[in-house]
């Protein structure tokens, strides 16, 4: 689903350069549910940001669903993230103004959805998330768990392909910090594939495969070992023995390990 080839990613600060990300190599299968950590400044947030297609790279390549992103305009980009992206922040980012209803409404809005077609889609979020009868409420009037749930409505209405966490329970107590994992883990086991940035150690120590970070390069990459662990990706075939170049099944390359 994610190929990264050689992705680097450098900021000016005055007059020096801080190369964020270095030549960063990576592949992520469709259902994964991984765990990206590292210390502050090694590239973390940048690499979500970029993978998200909130910002753009200056060197190497970026792969999503097979498809290069580095020609597409901004107009197109904001397409896939609204159909095929969802966010979860730390901070939730939610509208202020906007009760729990119309916050999870928004990117149906936004995509120009009917309003019965709108009102379905959110109940059934609602529904899911358990906080129907908060849908009325403001986020002031909500607890830390309750926005966050929100904010993972929000973000899973349009039913995304791949789900990006940052930081996800940061702001959280150990309870609702639980409970807003086990609902994330619970939308991976059901297919979204999963990518948490967290400090935590032990929210990183849940993914199925933990990628540690350092100076903007991809230290380790891992299974985390955690048998509950819900990753779902998809098996690759035995490597080929023929002349094809891919596998007509699971299109994976003849030259694969």
């Amino acid at each position: 689903m994610i190929e990264l080839r050689a992705l680097s990613r450098t900021f000016r600060l005055g007059d020096s350069e801080v190369r964020a990300l270095r030549d960063v190599n990576l592949r992520i299968a469709r259902g994964e549910y991984v765990s990206v950590m590292g210390p502050s400044g090694s590239g973390k947030s940048t690499l979500l940001n970029i993978l998200g297609l909130l910002d753009r790279p200056d060197g190497g390549e970026y792969l999503l669903n097979g498809a290069p992103t580095a020609a597409l305009g901004e107009e197109a980009r904001a397409r896939l993230r609204r159909e095929h992206v969802g966010f979860v922040f730390q901070s939730y980012h939610l509208v202020s103004r906007l009760t729990a209803r119309e916050n999870i409404e928004l990117p149906l809005m936004l995509a120009g959805r009917a309003p019965r077609e709108r009102q379905r889609m959110v109940d059934g979020v609602l529904e899911r998330l358990g906080i129907g009868e908060r849908a009325g409420h403001l986020p002031n009037q909500l607890s830390g768990g309750e926005r966050q749930r929100v904010a993972i409505g929000r973000s899973i209405v349009m039913k995304p392909d791949l789900l990006l966490a940052d930081e996800p329970t940061g702001n959280l107590d150990s309870r609702a910090g639980a409970e807003v994992t086990a609902l994330l883990e619970e939308l991976n086991r059901d297919g979204i594939t999963l990518l948490v940035v967290t400090h935590d150690a032990t929210l990183g120590r849940r993914a199925a495969r933990h990628l540690s970070m350092l100076d903007g390069a991809i230290s380790g990459d891992a299974p985390a070992g955690n048998p509950g662990s819900a990753a779902r990706a998809q098996p690759r075939c035995a490597p080929l023995t023929c002349c094809a170049s891919r596998c007509s099944r699971c299109g994976a390359s003849a030259f694969a390990a």
